[in-house]
């Protein structure tokens, strides 16, 4: 089934990209877990190898591969079993940096699109606040124009390469009575006076840096101002599809690692006789669980290949996270209860999966959420385009 999708080139992408893993990342997993903090150094090496740069065009030092060497940096992210280390990778480059490559100018892209692209300069991407939630055109932050600047005040919650980041594509209003129509999208360095950042001590993720920005009267140049005043909510509307697609995908893939931990665990741990991937009541349970992530994983491919087309896939993106989110769960859930006492302990890898799959329901609008959305496009028949 895969060859419908990857080609021999994304093949020995996928065994390069698991060397490196291997080599620059898994022997530090653990300390960066424990610390909550990711050794600066690895961002540039990311880079050296291009990884930073798989969407990014030529021109501005990126490969411009297609979109299924991007499945395959995100499933292999899943595989070294830290949900926080791959949030922040893909967090910088296909969250803070898909705005850059879309939406910047040649100006903002020589300053921030390229440094990303090496891993000198690592960004993030601002919409969630405290009161707001998935609410985005009910935000408060207010960016007023002053001159040649814009003074930026208010506040966002569970960004991810919030507190060791470089900068943050922020969303603010800039004319606040004209609802989401007034919104619209800055590059702001997180080092200018009046930010702060508070991190957020989090169940999973725990590798990553998930912060709390405030931001008083801060001093932005109107050049680093995207796109346009007011176009501010098409752009994050359009890029959620890309999130949610992102973010079923790392779901079918930690499911997919987490399947075939358990079933190594399960061929080797003998009871009564017999090891216990051989009991029926195990094994009928992990042919479904194995069905559910065959279903999802193929649909997301799926959708993959529609955006690689160029089609807007609103709908099945959200279907895509929905979907996958529940079913990593549920597969996570089950393989740690395969393990017996082991997978409740801390040196076996489940339980670190279990507390990291969780935020899939969650991060990027939740499940609750994206219900509503598929409700809106199927019941009231609601139609979402790109914009023109």
């Amino acid at each position: 089934m895969q060859s419908l999708y990857f080609t021999e080139e994304h093949h020995l992408f996928r065994e390069s990209l698991k060397s490196f893993l291997q080599k620059e990342v898994v022997p530090h997993v653990d300390v960066w877990e424990e610390n909550g903090t990711i050794d600066a150094a690895i961002w540039k090496k990311f880079g050296e190898m291009g990884y930073f740069g798989l969407a990014t065009p030529e021109s501005h030092d990126g490969l411009g591969l297609d979109l299924f060497y991007t499945v395959i940096f995100l499933e292999e992210l899943q595989k070294i079993n830290s949900g926080g280390f791959a949030a922040a990778m893909w967090a910088h480059e296909y969250l803070a940096m898909t705005h850059l490559n879309k939406n910047a100018n040649e100006d903002q892209k020589r300053a921030y699109l390229v440094p990303s692209v090496h891993g000198e300069k690592v960004g993030c991407l601002g919409v969630t606040e405290p009161f707001g939630g998935s609410d985005v055109a009910g935000m408060r932050t207010t960016a007023q124009r002053k001159g040649d600047h814009y003074i930026i005040n208010g506040s966002k919650t569970f960004i991810t390469n919030g507190v060791y980041g470089d900068y943050i594509i922020l969303a603010a209003k800039t004319d606040p009575k004209l609802g989401n129509k007034g919104i619209s999208l800055f590059i702001v360095d997180l080092d200018s006076e009046g930010v702060t950042a508070n991190k957020l001590n989090k169940l999973g993720w725990r590798a990553s840096d998930t912060a709390e920005l405030a931001f008083d009267n801060v001093s932005v140049p109107a050049a680093n101002l995207l796109v346009e005043e007011g176009k501010g909510f098409t752009l994050i509307m359009e890029a959620f599809a890309l999130e949610r697609l992102i973010m079923g995908i790392n779901a079918h893939a930690r499911a997919e690692h987490a399947m075939d931990y358990t079933l190594q665990y399960m061929s080797e741990r003998q009871t009564f006789g017999k090891t216990i991937d051989q009991y029926q009541a195990l094994r009928h349970r992990l042919v479904d669980m194995h069905a559910d992530l065959e279903l999802c994983k193929m649909y997301n491919y799926g959708v993959v290949q529609k955006m690689e087309k160029g089609e807007y896939v609103v709908r099945e993106a959200t279907i895509s996270k929905l979907k996958s989110t529940k079913m990593a769960d549920e597969v996570i859930d089950n393989c740690l209860q395969f393990l017996g006492g082991y997978g409740y302990i801390e040196d076996y890898p489940l339980a670190r999966m279990l507390r990291d799959s969780r935020l899939g329901r969650i991060g990027g609008g939740t499940s609750e959420i994206l219900k509503e959305i598929i409700a809106k496009i199927v019941i009231d028949k609601k139609e979402y385009r790109t914009a023109k």
